[in-house]
């Protein structure tokens, strides 16, 4: 009996207390601004600072005859998340987004491809 009255009296006095947990994805946490999500690339020169600091070799970008580039890209496979390709990017071209749903059922959905660059 004893132990009926503690539970009734645990039920209710968590009646009354906000809940610590979110209806998701109905209702989404805020993100904080140092979050690193999703990258995104506009305007890439090709100069392979990113490729260079990248500790997984997450980045690919392939350039044409003239040098420029042709198109740039991560695989999500392999990439960890660290931040490496935006900070030392020395055009700041790299960016990453404060997208995390990136839950797939196809590998190939992980390989983000961008067309082009700066020097198009």
């Amino acid at each position: 009996m004893r132990a009926l009255l503690e539970g009734l009296l645990t039920v209710l006095k968590h009646l009354f207390i906000k809940p610590v947990t979110l209806e998701y994805p109905e209702k989404k946490r805020y993100q904080s601004d140092n979050f690193r999500g999703k990258l995104v690339v506009e305007g890439c020169v090709g100069c392979g600072v990113c490729k260079k600091v990248c500790p997984s070799g997450a980045i690919e970008y392939t350039k044409n005859e003239q040098g420029k580039v042709v198109s740039y890209t991560f695989d999500l496979n392999k990439c960890i998340f660290c931040g490496n390709c935006m900070y030392y990017c020395p055009h700041k071209v790299i960016n990453m987004t404060s997208e995390f749903e990136l839950a797939t059922t196809e590998k190939t959905d992980l390989k983000l491809t961008y067309k082009g660059g700066v020097n198009d």
